[in-house]
């Protein structure tokens, strides 16, 4: 556990509520580690990994649950994510 939560320690964590619109990263909160950890397995937790699809694919480091995404295509899909739920974005 601790090992695949090393990218997460390393990258950006970033919680907004799927409704909200970010206009700036300085207005998106963010979760500590052990926040996280915490949280991992909650129903009320969307968890997406938004690294490059080629970073994500050579990664034997990959947090359970979680879900990747284009980062490219956030417009696209952050609108089918559910707004009941805590949504947290990450990147190692």
């Amino acid at each position: 556990m601790k090992k695949v939560l090393l990218p997460v320690m390393l990258g950006i964590l970033i919680v907004f509520m799927a409704c909200t619109n970010v206009r700036s990263v300085k207005n998106v909160p963010r979760v500590s580690k052990d926040y996280l950890k915490a949280q991992l397995g909650s129903p009320a937790l969307v968890l997406i990994d938004v690294r490059a699809k080629n970073d994500w694919e050579k990664s034997n480091e990959k947090i359970t649950g979680a879900v990747r995404m284009d980062p490219e295509t956030v417009d696209t899909w952050s609108e089918t994510l559910p707004k009941d739920k805590e949504i947290v974005l990450y990147c190692a």
